[in-house]
């Protein structure tokens, strides 16, 4: 039987090893193709293919195992969960290959673009310029074709000039900025916070009206503190739970 693959990472040793194995191995699981094995390769062989111990290897695993994405069986092996695709947390610790590795398993549909007047709650992040590039689009679950999130990002004009539209069919806006346009990315900051559903949320999701939503708000910053692009995404209440992992060195 063929075996799971998972796919290659480059770790960085600014954060912790058992985390960043356990994201890309995530990000393999949710983008799986449906005629794909079940069952993952051994704990040894995966240590061997991401280059870390046993141990971190176990550690790994056992935060995919906590959020139900695999199971894992004395003498039998490892096993992803037939239904993980569906209320699978999106978890973030700051690294921007994280936040990349959310959307996997997703499609998106590029629903309108174009130039606008800084809203005048984005006004404090955008002081030097006058218009920002809009981007509207709609991401779906790639197996069931279901909404899973509505976003709108602001981007800086004279970046917004050097993103193809087509890219951000494929990828998220932080991977376009960072590895297309070359960006440099220093940090981002993220809000989310429990909103209800309003009509046009409502239609783009499908969901009830004033059913509950994650309202996200992600603002890319340059090295040099200046605000690239300004994220806001509404999340489907029911698909998505956010957990934030603070480091204590």
């Amino acid at each position: 039987m063929t075996s799971f693959a998972p796919d290659s990472i480059v770790l960085n040793r600014k954060l912790p090893l058992w985390y960043q194995v356990s994201q890309s191995l995530r990000a393999s699981i949710l983008g799986r193709s449906p005629e794909d094995p079940l069952r993952l390769p051994t704990e040894e062989q995966l240590a061997e293919h991401y280059g870390v111990s046993v141990l971190t290897m176990r550690q790994a695993l056992k935060e995919l195992e906590d959020e139900g994405l695999i199971s894992r069986h004395r003498r039998r092996g490892t096993f992803i969960e037939p239904g993980v695709r569906r209320g699978a947390p999106v978890r973030l610790l700051g690294s921007v290959d994280a936040i990349v590795a959310q959307q996997s398993g997703m499609t998106a549909e590029l629903l309108d673009q174009g130039r606008v007047p800084v809203p005048p709650g984005l006004a404090e992040y955008f002081p030097d310029v006058p218009e920002v590039a809009t981007y509207h689009r709609l991401r779906s679950d790639a197996k069931t074709g279901e909404p899973t999130n509505h976003a709108v990002n602001h981007v800086r004009p004279e970046l917004a000039a050097r993103i193809d539209p087509d890219d951000l069919v494929r990828w998220p806006m932080t991977k376009v900025l960072r590895d297309i346009v070359k960006a440099d990315i220093g940090r981002i900051t993220d809000t989310v916070e429990a909103r209800l559903a309003d009509p046009e949320t409502s239609r783009l999701l499908r969901v009830p009206l004033l059913s509950p939503i994650l309202h996200y708000t992600g603002v890319t910053y340059d090295a040099d503190g200046r605000v690239l692009d300004v994220a806001v995404i509404h999340y489907r209440g029911d698909r998505f739970s956010f957990t934030v992992t603070l480091e204590a060195t």
